[in-house]
């Protein structure tokens, strides 16, 4: 059975807004699963969706085989899930968020003072227990936050953009933190992001988000590897389009390849770069920078949106 399962998802808001657009994917128990896309790719939503908090306008979506429209408390109960926004209570203690949350959920008391003690061990946040929330940093309420939800002891855990806000030195603890997870909970994990250092450290599987749709899944290192070993980067005086439409006519780009404002880029596949710069000279197009590198992700999410993710998020 999979741990998470969204068929056609659909959502549609007041006004014509469309949120999400047919979105398909599963993910098997124990994987970490990431959603990596702009602010407004419709990553929340489709977690709204799966946490039982937004109606989907279309489409089914099941957590461990629960339906969550059909059994929305059952789904509830094989998850938890850490929100964007602070959802502890400044102005309760640590102990106290955890011990009402517990309660909520129906935690005995006895087994909910030792999962705390585990969790916040684990969490770094055992020394904080007893001070108000408010008085935490951003990366220690998060911290307290996760704790709070895994106290449930659910399957499944989703992360809704868990390092927005943080420095990077705190986002670097925090992603520590998420990563040593999976090695201490029998737990499936999906983590959105827009982030892209993220998304390679943590998750075995990758979905591409953009303007509500999927437009491409799989590891980390398969949508790399679509990009080949090497690519070459160009910033061209003049438009870069008709150049790259010439290189492809001389079969020295492919559909790969692509323009960005005054950048090319081209992934070589085994292609010699010097040979690429020889059509370009040869053409007449002037050439004010060039790089060669392996490809990251951006160049993926590049590639296949024509965005730059930092600049869309």
């Amino acid at each position: 059975m999979n741990a998470i399962e969204a068929i056609g998802l659909r959502k549609i808001y007041p006004g014509g807004v469309e949120a999400v657009r047919g979105i398909d994917f599963t993910v098997a128990p124990g994987e970490v699963f990431g959603m990596l896309g702009p602010n407004g790719a419709g990553k929340s939503t489709t977690v709204g969706i799966l946490t039982t908090t937004i109606a989907a306008t279309a489409g089914t979506a099941r957590l461990a085989g629960h339906d969550v429209a059909r059994d929305p408390l059952a789904a509830r109960r094989v998850s938890s899930v850490v929100f964007q926004e602070p959802v502890v209570d400044g102005g309760l203690t640590g102990r106290a968020n955890l011990d009402l949350h517990a309660r909520l959920w129906g935690v005995p008391a006895a087994a909910a003072a030792r999962r705390v003690g585990e969790l916040t061990d684990a969490l770094g946040v055992a020394e904080l227990l007893d001070r108000p929330v408010s008085t935490y940093s951003g990366g220690e309420r998060r911290r307290l936050e996760i704790a709070r939800a895994l106290s449930s002891h659910p399957q499944v855990l989703f992360l809704d953009e868990p390092t927005v806000g943080l420095d990077p030195r705190i986002r670097r603890e925090l992603l520590e933190v998420i990563a040593g997870l999976r090695a201490r909970e029998e737990l499936t994990i999906l983590v959105t992001t827009h982030y892209l250092d993220e998304a390679q450290r943590l998750c075995d599987r990758v979905a591409i988000v953009n303007r509500g749709e999927i437009v491409a899944i799989g590891r980390p290192s398969e949508l790399l590897a679509g990009l080949g070993d090497e690519i070459l980067e160009l910033r061209l005086d003049g438009a870069p389009q008709p150049a790259l439409s010439a290189l492809r006519e001389r079969g020295l780009a492919d559909d790969d390849a692509f323009a960005i404002g005054a950048r090319l880029t081209v992934p070589l596949h085994a292609r010699a770069a010097s040979d690429v710069l020889a059509a370009l000279h040869a053409d007449g197009d002037r050439v004010s920078e060039i790089a060669t590198r392996a490809p990251t992700l951006d160049d993926v999410y590049l590639q296949l949106t024509g965005d730059r993710l930092d600049e869309a998020a």
